[in-house]
């Protein structure tokens, strides 16, 4: 429920960009294959992949919350999709081929969140993201990130001095 409403307030209609490239339509989240993970009880990455060792929740919420989604570490949280892996809809493709997908954040500490990310299995350019402004210095803070590819990604926020890295593997759109 928590997630679902997280990802629900991500359709903010004033988008800032944060790198290049305007036409982003987040009218979906995305989809996932079926199924959820827990929170895992050690290291917080899964080879699901033998390629790609996807980051899994590690059940650190923000206080107050509970996601089986949520990984995060005391100053920065993200809600992760099931099972790392993050499959594209028609929705999610732009224009220029792009995957677009809703992240969103929660901020523990104060300052303005930077998304960074780049992809580990092959040659790709950088992520872009772009972050709706009106979500004040801290707590929730909705954001989308750009893949320019399919594959395995890291992805970094970054909010002040307080960093948080997730490993996801971005699926090609079912387009049919």
């Amino acid at each position: 429920m928590f997630v679902a409403f997280l990802l629900a307030a991500c359709t903010g209609e004033n988008l800032q960009e944060t790198s290049r490239e305007p036409t982003v339509n987040l009218s979906s989240a995305g989809q996932t294959e079926s199924g959820e993970s827990g929170p895992s009880a050690g290291p917080s990455t899964s080879s699901h992949s033998t390629v790609c060792p996807v980051t899994l929740p590690n059940g650190d919420n923000p206080p107050g919350q509970r996601s089986r989604l949520s990984h995060g570490n005391g100053r920065l949280w993200v809600a992760l999709y099931p099972r790392g892996i993050i499959r594209a809809r028609r929705d999610n493709v732009q224009p220029n081929g792009d995957l677009a997908f809703k992240f969103p954040w929660t901020r523990g500490v104060k300052g303005q969140l930077t998304i960074t990310g780049r992809r580990l299995d092959a040659a790709a350019p950088p992520v872009r993201s772009w972050i709706p402004k009106g979500y004040g210095r801290s707590g929730f803070q909705s954001s989308a990130v750009i893949f320019p590819t399919a594959g395995c990604w890291e992805v970094t926020g970054h909010v002040g001095s307080a960093s948080l890295t997730v490993v996801a593997s971005v699926r090609d759109p079912v387009l049919g």
